[in-house]
């Protein structure tokens, strides 16, 4: 199954509480909920659904981190 990275210009963001972060991510699951098992296909409607960017998204092609280096 594919998987994206999608990036998302959210203005102050970084000055969100942790509860206003959680209150974004619960809304992204509830909408991700609704689209169904197919989401991949449908990650701009997401976007347009939950009221928040998608600036760019990309497939994941391959993950480069500390567990590639083990054998």
């Amino acid at each position: 199954m594919p998987r994206y990275v999608i990036e998302r210009e959210i203005p102050g963001a970084g000055k969100l509480s942790p509860q206003e972060l959680q209150a974004i991510a619960q809304k992204s699951c509830s909408v991700l909920d609704q689209l169904g098992p197919k989401i991949q296909q449908l990650v701009r409607e997401h976007a347009r659904q939950g009221g928040f960017p998608a600036n760019s998204v990309a497939e994941v092609k391959s993950i480069i981190d500390p567990t590639t280096a083990e054998a």
